[in-house]
């Protein structure tokens, strides 16, 4: 099922890096920004997250959360955020249950994995509703942060 702006958000309880259980609906109140990236160290996430490390600011300031979801490890993000020192949150989808439930999720990875992450982006307002969506089938593209950034100020 394809997710739309004005959809509430699936919930999803998920572990982040440090093994803890994270829940969607406990940041209600705030802006969440989830961030579906394919695999921890490779060329265009590590590029994508650093960018939005560098820029946190942006998205402190705009009372929002961000959140990477892959279908990596709890370890594996673990030692990827620790290396490239992400100062947000990484969420394991091992399961590939969140991935599926966004619609962000490959059937079939460069021709050979199956349920890997696609490259996607959702914000997502303080009441739980998706406000924008935007779900990339080329894991070589990002996704458009100017636009994320102008639906937070909205």
């Amino acid at each position: 099922m394809q997710l739309h702006p004005g959809m509430p958000a699936p919930d999803f309880t998920l572990y982040d890096t440090e093994k803890n259980q994270v829940t969607l609906s406990s940041f209600r109140g705030k802006q969440v920004i989830l961030l579906f990236f394919p695999m921890a160290f490779t060329g265009v996430c590590t590029k994508e997250l650093c960018s939005v490390r560098d820029g946190i600011a942006v998205y402190n300031n705009a009372n929002a959360v961000v959140l990477g979801i892959s279908v990596d490890s709890p370890f594996t993000l673990a030692k990827f955020k620790e290396i490239e020192q992400l100062n947000f949150p990484l969420l394991s989808d091992f399961n590939k249950e969140v991935s599926t439930a966004y619609g962000a999720i490959y059937d079939n990875f460069i021709g050979w994995m199956k349920g890997v992450s696609k490259r996607a982006a959702f914000v997502i307002d303080a009441n739980g509703i998706i406000q924008y969506a935007e779900v990339l089938e080329n894991a070589g593209e990002l996704p458009n942060f100017n636009a994320i950034q102008q639906t937070l100020a909205a």
